[in-house]
């Protein structure tokens, strides 16, 4: 098993990554936990199991590499039982576990199903930890307590410092001893850097493909490929009571075709969820939008709004051009700022932070 720092050196050797300052300096971090996770594991009535290393909180600005360097991480560690998995995916196992457990009658279920992740892995990976939705806060703390308390190692990256978690929730004054349990079994890592590689791979590309069909898919094909670097799993979002299902979702970009997103009876809060879980969208099929299809053009506004005030890049394939998407029918006159916004995201740049 390579040191990560050795590891990362190879790939700026080979060309695979660029060298960058940033990420150099949070390896260390990285060699620390890898080393203690290859420490073997000590069993028999008296002897006592290591003290567990402390985890990685890693964070910063979009399209730094948090992900990359969590995923070579990951996939350097042999034989060591470890899972990469978006936080979103996780929370929804672990609501869903829950609610098998309780079918037994036990009075608490979060023991069990920690105790069931805990049997499985030494090491977890979380990409994008947030926290939006008031049942994942209440649950959250006692959940990784006893991860934490049976020598499960975490590492997360995020867009947020640890005390912005929540911010603004409801009952966030129960949630906040979940931060402090943070700072006091992962090590807090800011990763500041002045290059955006996402935008970087973005640069000179073109992000809206007209008309739909087989070589607009194509290229957008080209740009998933380009941003994830392999193929995505399916997302999904618990919002209200109801899922809402991205078709593809990897390192931060989810692709989604337009009847999924828009096609069903899916609101506000869905979209802002949607906004909230991905930095890049790329979004299928865009039909011709009129009479016919006059709630999918409504629902399209909404998203287009969400993603636009979250600065979501949006990637898409059309059937015509921003201004020609909507051109009959009720709502024309108001179409006319979706399609300025459209315009505004396609322009170089557009989502930095």
């Amino acid at each position: 098993m390579t040191a990560m720092t050795d590891l990362y050196a190879a790939h700026i050797a080979d060309g695979t990554l660029q060298a960058d300052a940033a990420q150099q300096a949070v390896l260390p971090e990285f060699d620390r936990i890898q080393t203690a996770l290859n420490q073997p594991v000590k069993k028999g009535l008296f002897r006592k199991a290591p003290e567990p290393p402390k985890g990685l909180y890693l964070w910063g600005g979009v399209g730094r590499g948090k992900s990359m360097l969590m995923d070579l991480f990951v996939e350097n560690l042999g034989d060591i039982p470890a899972r990469r998995v978006h936080f979103h995916a996780f929370m929804q196992e672990i609501h869903s576990a829950m609610h098998e457990v309780r079918k037994t009658g036990v009075d608490d279920a979060i023991a069990p199903v920690a105790a069931d992740v805990a049997a499985s892995v030494r090491l977890l990976a979380f990409d994008e930890m947030q926290i939006t939705d008031i049942t994942d806060a209440m649950i959250v703390g006692r959940l990784f307590e006893a991860l934490f308390a049976a020598g499960v190692v975490v590492i997360t990256t995020s867009n947020r410092i640890p005390d912005d978690l929540y911010k603004h929730g409801l009952n966030r004054n129960l949630f906040l001893p979940f931060i402090d349990l943070i700072k006091d079994r992962m090590v807090v890592h800011e990763m500041v850097s002045p290059t955006d590689y996402r935008q970087d791979r973005l640069a000179g590309t073109p992000v809206y493909f007209t008309p739909a069909g087989a070589e607009a898919r194509a290229q957008m094909d080209a740009v998933w490929t380009d941003l994830t670097g392999g193929p995505g799993a399916p997302l999904t979002l618990r919002v209200k009571g109801r899922d809402v299902v991205l078709d593809a979702f990897r390192n931060g970009v989810a692709r989604s075709g337009f009847h999924d997103l828009c096609g069903k009876a899916l609101g506000p809060a869905d979209y802002l969820a949607v906004a909230e879980a991905v930095r890049v969208l790329l979004l299928d099929d865009i039909p011709q939008l009129g009479r016919s299809n006059f709630n999918e053009a409504k629902r399209f506004v909404t998203l287009i709004d969400a993603l636009y005030e979250a600065r979501v890049r949006l990637i898409c394939s059309a059937a015509a051009a921003p201004e020609m998407l909507y051109v009959e029918g009720e709502g024309t006159f108001e179409f006319a700022r979706t399609a300025s916004r459209l315009r505004e995201m396609q322009s170089e740049g557009w989502g930095e932070e």
